[in-house]
C-alpha cells in the first residue's frame, strides 16, 4: 500500500489496518516457529507497512487533524 493511500484513510481505518497488519505479523512468526513459512520476504514488507501506518498516524496527531469523519 502506498503512503498516499494511507494518508487518505481516517483514524478508524488506520487503527483497523494496523491491527490487521500486527495480526499478520504474529501469524508469520507462528508459521516460522513451526517451520511452515514459505515467503520469508513478507516479514520485511509487513514491518515496513506497519512503520508507514504509524508514521502517518503520528503526523495526523501532530497536526491535530483528527479525520474520523472523513
Amino acid at each position: 500500500m502506498k503512503v498516499k493511500e494511507i494518508r487518505e484513510m481516517t483514524t478508524v481505518e488506520l487503527n483497523s489496518l494496523l491491527h490487521d497488519l500486527k495480526e499478520e505479523l504474529f501469524s508469520l512468526r507462528f508459521q516460522k516457529a513451526r517451520g511452515n513459512l514459505t515467503n520469508t520476504a513478507r516479514f520485511k514488507q509487513i514491518r515496513k507497512e506497519i512503520a508507514r501506518v504509524k508514521t502517518v498516524f503520528n503526523e495526523m496527531e501532530k497536526k491535530g487533524g483528527d479525520q474520523e469523519e472523513g
